[in-house]
């Protein structure tokens, strides 16, 4: 059962419209196939009142009604008359799993809570709504006294339930708790079907859910994208992939699927999942180490059994200073781009020196790289920048001072322009009027970037030249006026050699 619109949405900031709702509810049980879904708390709002109402229209119109659930509450029937006013069929019943909630939040005797929640499920039977019972803070009443959990269970009239749902309230449980509490539940009652539903408090929600598995429960609860209060839930995505690989266990849900989901409740939650999020993160089927890439062209020796396109993803090489040549191969494969052995060198030393710079390069920078470093490659450098410093002070004219190497000598001069460019082609036009040379004109000038919206983008800048002839020198680096600046110097060698062979 995926609770992504009941307890996912207590998640602190997170607030589904009654739209973002039914998509999520859609997407679960039509594409993704889970086996149920909890919409609602009953009584809540008038906005969940219509969320949910819409969501079990939809539902029923494919005869999917039975697979919706909604949270309702010991109270004298309020809960069930709300759940048959949306047009609800389960009710999933909150009581106390623990004497500590009875006693303090309750203020009620054991024998008076079990009354209570008999007359619920009374009513619900005469209303011909399904039961579910939720046992709140079982796991503390597991810790604290399982006699009171026990006693509890032997009250309730259990033959008119469906299930028996066991929340980790607080997620306060180990794995070694988590199996012996269980195995504790199925031994004294062998003929109930239960639920395992856990928190994350402690890091623990996807180790606990293998844990209940293996220890005798038939089913769990999850959250798309581990959203819930704190730490959240168990993540659909891990518990899903942990079941078909690490049990014997299987499941409905479409695994090509879960990918798109979590981009969806990402967008409408707003909550971001971390990079290395296990499944779905961005970073999970991207190899970095190049002693990783080449062992994935050496049989898969750097594969495990969650294959990306399990979950409709792609392995990804990333580049970067960690990054070998078996990386870049990876990663010129996907653009169809063959180098021979020199230049993939370059390109590879060009890469490890850019991302000291910047925290990654990316597939889309790499055709910039190739044209920027084989197009370098192909011309002789007798024109070196040594240094440059650009000053650009709010109200005052920027400043550049530049010294460049020509043929092993050093030339050097400083100069103010409208721009750090235009200052720092100021002061190399200085330069060359002392040494009588000439010096281009500057036709166009565009800057690329390359796509996805990152504000660390490595840019390229092509500038064009006239000389005699017109043409274009490019530069490439992750600042904008940097890679000017090295498209101007490919320029100065350009026409070094021009003026060579003239």
């Amino acid at each position: 059962m995926d609770t992504t619109l009941r307890d996912g949405e207590q998640t602190s900031g997170v607030a589904f419209s009654a739209h973002e709702k039914l998509s999520i509810a859609k997407f679960l049980l039509q594409d993704l196939c889970v086996d149920s879904i909890e919409i609602a708390s009953a009584r809540v709002s008038q906005g969940e009142f219509m969320a949910a109402k819409k969501i079990i229209d939809w539902a029923k119109s494919k005869s999917l009604h039975s697979k919706i659930e909604i949270l309702g509450f010991v109270d004298k029937g309020k809960s069930l008359q709300w759940i048959q006013e949306v047009g609800g069929t389960v009710m999933n019943l909150l009581s106390k799993g623990s004497a500590n909630h009875l006693k303090h939040q309750l203020k009620k005797s054991l024998p008076q809570h079990i009354s209570d929640i008999n007359e619920a499920i009374d009513y619900a039977c005469l209303a011909g709504i399904d039961v579910n019972l939720y046992l709140e803070d079982w796991s503390n009443g597991m810790k604290q006294d399982p006699s009171y959990v026990f006693d509890l269970l032997k009250g309730v009239d259990t033959e008119k339930l469906g299930r028996v749902m066991l929340p980790d309230t607080l997620g306060i449980l180990t794995p070694s708790e988590t199996s012996l509490f269980m195995e504790q539940m199925v031994s004294h009652f062998p003929a109930i079907y239960f639920d395992f539903h856990a928190h994350n408090d402690y890091d623990l929600s996807v180790a606990n859910v293998l844990a209940a598995l293996n220890a005798g429960a038939q089913g769990v609860h999850t959250t798309v994208n581990g959203l819930g209060e704190r730490a959240g839930n168990a993540p659909l995505a891990s518990v899903v992939a942990l079941i078909h690989d690490h049990t014997d266990f299987t499941t409905g849900v479409q695994e090509k699927k879960i990918s798109l989901l979590s981009k969806m409740v990402e967008s409408y939650s707003g909550i971001r999942t971390s990079a290395n999020c296990p499944v779905v993160g961005e970073n999970v089927f991207t190899q970095c180490s190049g002693v990783h890439a080449d062992g994935d062209n050496k049989h898969g020796l750097y594969y495990n059994d969650l294959l990306p396109e399990r979950f409709g993803r792609v392995r990804k090489y990333a580049l970067g200073k960690t990054s070998g040549k078996a990386n870049i191969k990876k990663n010129l494969e996907a653009l169809g781009v063959e180098m021979d052995p020199d230049e993939l060198k370059i390109v590879t030393d060009r890469i490890i020196e850019l991302a000291d710079k910047k925290e990654n390069v990316t597939i889309e920078d790499l055709p910039y790289i190739i044209s920027d470093v084989l197009q370098n490659h192909q011309v002789e450098q007798r024109i070196r920048l040594c240094n440059y410093s650009l000053v650009h002070t709010f109200g005052l004219n920027p400043t550049a001072t530049v010294s460049i190497d020509i043929d092993g000598d050093v030339h050097q001069a400083t100069s103010a322009g409208d721009g750090q460019y235009d200052a720092f082609m100021n002061s190399l036009r200085m330069i060359y009027a002392k040494l009588n040379k000439p010096f281009p004109v500057l036709m166009d000038y565009s800057v690329t970037i390359p796509p996805g919206g990152r504000t660390d983008a490595l840019v390229e800048t092509v500038i064009t030249w006239k000389y005699g002839k017109i043409f274009k020198t490019r530069g490439l680096e992750s600042d904008q006026t940097a890679a000017a600046i090295k498209a101007t110097i490919k320029m100065l060698n350009v026409i070094e050699l021009e003026v060579d062979n003239y």
